[in-house]
């Protein structure tokens, strides 16, 4: 009950017209940043801090403090939602988490089914709030106490496993899959050594020396690979385009979202808990859980509504998840909740275990206007659905230099250097060559993704264990983690296997 009533109380603060207004601009300027890629939800929402410091200075310290974190958390989960836009539409992924929604929202475009596509998408990212919300209220400190139980040697496990299940996204071949995986990993490696200051695989070229950037690759091999793919293979179709159809989703498309929905949701929520997964990793696992649970796993990649529904509510229900090691432990599980982490800090509000009891007002008003704002996100998106729909109508000619001008917008506005630009070149050369020769690139953005934190985890797990291997397996959740790891890469195998040797039998 007391829960309820704290509750009430967050209620109570985040309909205040004030919070309300800082609630909607947040999430609309969230929208916008999740739809040019580049910016990022981190970026967003580090450059807001000091124009809210401006805006709530009139207020009293603990109601600007809710003020402006209710404002940048807006930004947070708005950009979550808006990151799926141009993914869908133009195969431009806004941010990392958003890579997955391409693979299949993309071909929903191609097919004129983009409305359809995007209200998916919308309605995902909302019950995945809700789920989120609720997780949150209910599940705040008993989950942070299983979070913070995982040490480096879990969580090098968790990431193999990771890397192992992206066999989920083979394509025709997993060793076409496993191939671009280790070569997300080796692009991983460039750069400086965090622990001992080494430069690796530079050559002596400075601008290497900060490594590869991942929104570069990522834009570059999909956004810029399908430029080259249409400019090559004459691929625009002479201006017949699929006409965009129906806008809301039919009662099929409900049947088949609705159990990936909440699946999706509920992974997100859960791995969104663990410091340092993320959205990312969690768009990722759910997309590969439906394609494994699929009866027809083949249709994925090819336009499957679950390829949509899945990714997108797990990238928004990770959003929830990471507020709970930030508002109960103190610990910010992604790069964006370490930026509102500091904000709060910039307020005197240190978050950890006296947030709830010694700034209740902020703590609540926060949970509260996360459901406010995602109701403000539905209400705000649903009807521009058709608005954004458009988009793949317009023609090639001059659809291409509209991609071509986002997506070097978003990687120069990240990185100034004139050699990212001719990276995102070469990288969108490489996506249109291995694409064809049907290398799926979505491995090799995930091992460039957990590239850094499988080494990180294995380094810190071996200091602590004076050099000794063993203690991934002596760990019993890291032992179960690697052991479906291998389960995940042999089982597959071994049907194959099977299958070939029953073909054999049948021909003898």
């Amino acid at each position: 009950m007391e829960t309820i009533q704290f509750l009430a109380n967050g209620f109570a603060e985040a309909m205040q017209w004030h919070n309300l207004l800082f609630a909607f601009v947040g999430v609309l300027i969230g929208t916008a940043v999740g739809v040019l890629p580049g910016i990022g939800p981190m970026s967003g929402v580090a450059l807001l801090i000091p124009v809210t410091a401006t805006l709530t200075s009139g207020l009293e310290p603990e109601a600007a403090a809710a003020s402006s974190i209710i404002l940048l958390a807006g930004v947070y989960y708005g950009a979550m939602y808006g990151g799926s836009t141009t993914s869908i539409l133009l195969n431009t992924p806004g941010e990392s988490s958003s890579v997955v929604t391409a693979l299949d929202g993309y071909q929903m475009a191609r097919q004129g089914r983009a409305g359809v596509a995007l209200s998916i998408a919308a309605i995902g990212s909302f019950v995945a709030g809700l789920v989120s919300l609720i997780g949150l209220v209910l599940l705040a400190e008993p989950l942070s106490a299983i979070a913070i139980s995982f040490g480096p040697a879990e969580y090098f496990s968790l990431m193999i496993l990771g890397l192992c299940a992206v066999s989920g996204l083979a394509g025709k071949s997993m060793t076409k899959a496993l191939i671009m995986t280790v070569f997300g990993l080796l692009l991983a490696t460039i750069g400086m050594d965090n622990v001992s200051g080494v430069a690796r695989f530079t050559y002596d070229i400075p601008v290497l020396y900060s490594g590869l950037e991942f929104l570069t690759i990522a834009v570059g091999l999909f956004a810029l690979g399908e430029v080259f793919k249409t400019i090559l293979e004459k691929d625009d179709a002479g201006g017949d385009i699929a006409k965009i159809g129906r806008i809301l989703p039919t009662r099929e498309d409900m049947k088949k979202s609705s159990g990936p929905i909440i699946r999706g949701s509920l992974l997100g929520f859960f791995i969104g808990i663990l410091p340092g997964a993320g959205a990312t990793l969690a768009s990722f696992f759910s997309y590969i859980a439906e394609k494994k649970m699929s009866k027809n796993p083949s249709k994925f990649g090819q336009g499957a509504i679950e390829g949509v529904a899945a990714p997108e509510s797990a990238n928004n229900g990770a959003s929830g998840g990471a507020m709970i090691p930030l508002l109960t432990l103190g610990i910010p599980g992604s790069g964006t909740t370490a930026i509102l982490m500091g904000a709060l800090i910039m307020y005197n509000i240190q978050p950890g275990p006296l947030l709830f009891s010694d700034h209740p007002q902020v703590a609540w008003g926060l949970i509260a206007s996360m459901f406010i704002g995602n109701i403000m996100l539905l209400i705000l998106n649903m009807p521009l659905v058709k608005v954004f729909a458009k988009i793949i109508e317009t023609p090639a000619k001059y659809l291409l230099p509209l991609i071509i001008a986002i997506s070097i917008f978003g990687v120069y506005a990240v990185q100034f250097t004139t050699f990212d630009l001719l990276l995102l070149i070469a990288c969108g050369i490489a996506g249109y060559y291995l694409t064809r020769n049907d290398f799926p690139v979505a491995p090799l953005v995930l091992g460039l993704v957990l590239g850094p934190m499988i080494e990180n985890n294995m380094r810190r797990a071996l200091t602590t264990s004076n050099g000794d291997y063993m203690i991934f397996l002596q760990k019993p959740v890291s032992l179960v983690f690697l052991l479906i790891a291998v389960l995940w890469m042999v089982i597959p195998l071994i049907l194959k296997m099977r299958g070939r040797s029953v073909i054999i039998n049948e021909e003898a």
